[in-house]
């Protein structure tokens, strides 16, 4: 099978596959400092929330390496500000957070040794998030395949897929699965206006891995499930509340509804990185909003009338009752939610 390698640590340099750039061009860019680190995942050269999480600990590990101090104390209020800053670069992924807090766990309980111990372990750790990425969504592969049969008709909405974590994918990886158990799946790819991630990343990919893909426009999607041609629906995640309501690309939402009234299973694939058992309900969860010129352009061509007022939030929230199941590298978890996702936490 085909490997896209989404981001990789290299010679003590964090090196991501600029996907701004995709279908277009394959551009690997090598970044040796937090700040770049940081501005990559803002400026949306890497994204997709087990990503994310991955370059924010590299974001870490680069930054550890790069300091020149002699005392803990001084390590640590350093490492601080370096979190705080890579936190402000997407608020909505929890992935981002939960891999800050585990690389800050991973300083304290190796205080007492010396700093150039103290950052090697802090760059062995990233490292081994972005392998263990690798290996869960491969369990979630394996554990979703079992939802999804010969023959199967997919709709799928932004991407999920290698290009959206450490490699392999979430909901993409569910698909890779089925098609290594030979199973012919025709995957139906949704555009996923403004950024167009379904359009240019997941119709890549999923040539790439040559399985059978249809394009098709935001607002295609329910006359094709009124035909019958839509079999079943998996998306992604970027933060899962306590009790199942699922925040994920904008978008989303809409998909469920149109699942839900034409009685199609809707399923949600993502580690328990993206659970956020602090969190009750979807409404508590803060959705990014982006730029206006996401909306107003594509790339440089403009589209919309100048200084139209815009409204352009990143993520939707998918009440837990449009959700048919939540695959994870833990298993597949139906309703009542709440249960399920607190004991896999």
């Amino acid at each position: 099978m085909y490997t896209i390698k989404t981001i990789e640590w290299r010679d003590d340099k964090v090196v991501m596959l600029d996907q701004r750039l995709l279908p277009l061009e394959e551009v690997y860019v090598t970044y040796d400092d937090y700040l770049s680190v940081a501005k990559a995942i803002e400026h949306m050269v890497i994204r997709g929330a087990p990503a994310i999480g991955v370059a924010a600990a590299m974001g870490v590990a680069l930054g550890a390496l790069g300091l020149s101090v002699k005392t803990f104390d001084e390590f640590y209020k350093k490492i601080e500000a370096i979190c705080e800053r890579l936190a402000k670069t997407r608020p909505t992924a929890v992935n981002l957070f939960w891999a800050l807090e585990r690389m800050k766990r991973v300083m304290i309980e190796n205080k007492n040794l010396p700093i150039p111990a103290l950052q090697q372990c802090l760059k062995e750790e990233a490292i081994r998030m972005h392998h263990e990425d690798i290996e869960i969504n491969r369990m979630i592969g394996r554990n979703g395949a079992i939802l999804l049969k010969d023959g199967m008709r997919v709709l799928t909405h932004c991407n999920a897929g290698a290009l959206a974590t450490a490699g392999f994918g979430t909901a993409l990886g569910v698909i890779y699965a089925a098609q290594e158990e030979e199973k012919r799946i025709h995957v139906y790819v949704d555009e996923t206006r403004p950024w167009l991630q379904g359009a240019r990343l997941t119709t890549w990919e999923l040539q790439k891995h040559g399985v059978e893909t249809t394009l098709i426009c935001d607002n295609m999607a329910a006359s094709l499930m009124a035909k019958k041609e839509i079999d079943c629906v998996i998306v992604g995640a970027d933060r899962i509340a306590a009790n199942g309501d699922v925040v994920n690309k904008i978008g989303t939402y809409s998909v469920a509804v149109l699942a839900k009234y034409h009685n199609i299973p809707f399923y949600v694939a993502a580690p328990t990185s993206t659970m956020d058992p602090k969190i009750k309900t979807g409404a508590e969860i803060p959705i990014e909003e982006r730029n206006a010129k996401e909306v107003t352009h594509i790339k440089e061509q403009q589209i919309a009338p100048s200084h139209i007022a815009v409204k352009n939030p990143a993520f939707d929230c998918t009440p837990h009752t449009l959700i048919h199941a939540i695959i994870s590298e833990k298993g597949i978890a139906k309703a009542p939610f709440e249960t399920a996702l607190k004991n896999w936490k």
